[in-house]
């Protein structure tokens, strides 16, 4: 939180919300990330190509930032086997949950979804507890 500046935040919220507008109005689509990772694993769904599209997006876009003299400031404290618990809790969650923090806290809040406001309440108070969990009891170093 050390280099949050308001207009970054902004600026980047203006972004992520156009993305998910264009793709409801050009193709009909709601942005749930995890919905667009399954329809590319086996078995497919329908329209395979603007998912993998989109996808390619998520990952040329911070790598084309930083080429063209832009500061990605990522650092990961975590061990791997801990990002592989995390990463596949989270897998599992979503799937419980039926779909992730984009689709129902971006997507479904801004459609007024009732079952996507509990969802993302729920995501929020459940990251607030394992993060205390994991800092202040088990004192992971995260």
């Amino acid at each position: 939180m050390e280099n949050f500046t308001p207009y970054s935040a902004l600026s980047g919220g203006v972004l992520i919300g156009a993305a998910v507008a264009l793709l409801l109005l050009l193709n009909g689509r709601i942005a749930g990330i995890s919905g667009i990772v399954g329809g590319v694993l086996p078995p497919w769904r329908d329209a395979v190509g603007w998912r993998l599209s989109f996808l390619t997006g998520l990952i040329v876009a911070p790598l084309l930032y930083k080429l063209l003299g832009g500061q990605l400031n990522v650092q990961i404290h975590a061990s791997l086997p801990l990002l592989v618990v995390a990463g596949l809790l989270v897998g599992y969650g979503t799937s419980l949950g039926r779909g992730c923090t984009s689709g129902h806290g971006v997507c479904g809040l801004a459609r007024l979804s009732a079952r996507s406001a509990v969802a993302t309440v729920t995501f929020m108070l459940s990251a607030a507890i394992t993060l205390y969990i994991a800092r202040h009891v088990l004192n992971l170093g995260i």
